[in-house]
């Protein structure tokens, strides 16, 4: 089939120049410190108004909601396995975590919210819960059968089973991150990669769940580059139980609609007021901020970005060279194998559409 023109895919420059008041930049947003005495971010919920309680339980979301998930739900699920393996009850802690994480995920996007508008559902609240399912299925599955995929692909037990639990769930945590960062970096390089990966994109509203709405094929191809290199060197299953948690917990924080603050850390840790640029609409603009759990590989790799003064709403969302991308959740598993799927690539201003 022969190509269509490129401007049918890529908006181009002037489409973002009059959407955003902004000449063509592939990085627009110059990744910098915010200089002494700058104001922080725009859109900032208030936490100084209203009854005591509402105002310690917003003081909460802003202050202690990424401790406490990071931290808490992460630090009882190394509890409960290291109770697991001393009296042989198993993982069923797992699924109780997890539903704790989406649970306070909810309560401090309402609490205190960035943008009280991401929280009502816009026809994709029973899509988004059916791609949480189905990805989180699929994850357990995994790390289910990770004793056979050990016995299959193990290289030789090089694992440091002698260290504490909390430090070899920070090697994996890692690995893991390397490996997906990585991978989703091609992902917006490489055409048939972008096809699957441009339905996380597809989004209009930035709210925790978004974090678990991914092509299912894609997520496989992202956990396997996470995984495999950890079960090369002979990976624990309780240890890849704890990853399984801690990558769900990470994408809960990193598109929550929280509107919370980390302080320095948001320069290190791949968190939601980094990740914001990363769903920027335009074609290569939205090329920044790759990483899963830190930013290191994208200080690494110079796709670093970020600006304090950045204030996002829903006409920043999405991708505006496929603005009609198929939004209920069985139409999103079947849009990457047709012709007009996605364009070849996000990347800046020379995306063509794949032939098929």
């Amino acid at each position: 089939m022969a190509r269509p023109p490129a401007a049918s895919c890529d908006p181009g420059p002037a489409e973002q120049l009059r959407e955003t008041g902004r000449p063509y930049s592939a990085v627009p947003y110059k990744a910098r410190a915010p200089d002494p005495g700058e104001a922080g971010p725009v859109n900032t919920t208030t936490i100084t108004s209203g009854p005591l309680t509402a105002l310690i339980a917003r003081a909460a979301v802003r202050y202690a909601y990424v401790p406490a998930m990071l931290l808490g739900v992460n630090g009882a699920a190394l509890a409960l396995t290291a109770a697991g393996v001393a009296n042989g009850i198993g993982k069923m802690w797992l699924p109780a975590l997890l539903a704790t994480a989406v649970a306070a995920s909810f309560a401090a996007e309402r609490l205190l919210p960035y943008e009280p508008g991401w929280n009502s559902p816009v026809g994709d609240g029973g899509r988004d819960t059916a791609h949480t399912f189905v990805n989180e299925t699929l994850i357990l599955g995994s790390v289910a059968a990770i004793p056979a995929l050990a016995a299959v692909v193990s290289v030789a037990d090089f694992w440091p089973h002698q260290w504490p639990l909390w430090a070899q769930l920070l090697v994996a945590v890692l690995a893991a991150d390397a490996g997906i960062t990585l991978v989703h970096y091609a992902s917006h390089k490489i055409g048939v990669l972008w096809r699957f990966h441009a339905v996380h994109h597809s989004v209009k509203r930035f709210y925790g769940l978004n974090g678990l709405m991914k092509h299912p094929l894609h997520q496989t191809i992202e956990m396997t580059a996470g995984v495999t290199p950890l079960l090369l060197v002979g990976l624990p299953v309780e240890v890849a139980s704890l990853l399984a948690l801690a990558v769900a917990v990470q994408l809960l924080l990193q598109h929550s609609n929280a509107d919370y603050r980390v302080g320095p850390a948001k320069y290190v840790l791949a968190l939601n007021e980094g990740h914001r640029f990363h769903h920027l609409k335009w074609a290569g603009i939205g090329d920044v901020n790759f990483g899963l759990f830190t930013l290191i590989w994208d200080h690494l790799l110079r796709t670093y970005s970020y600006d304090p003064s950045r204030r996002f709403t829903s006409d920043d969302l999405g991708m505006a060279a496929k603005p009609n991308y198929p939004v209920r959740y069985l139409p999103q598993l079947t849009e990457p194998f047709k012709p007009g799927g996605a364009c070849s690539t996000s990347t800046a201003g020379t995306a063509t559409p794949e032939s098929a």
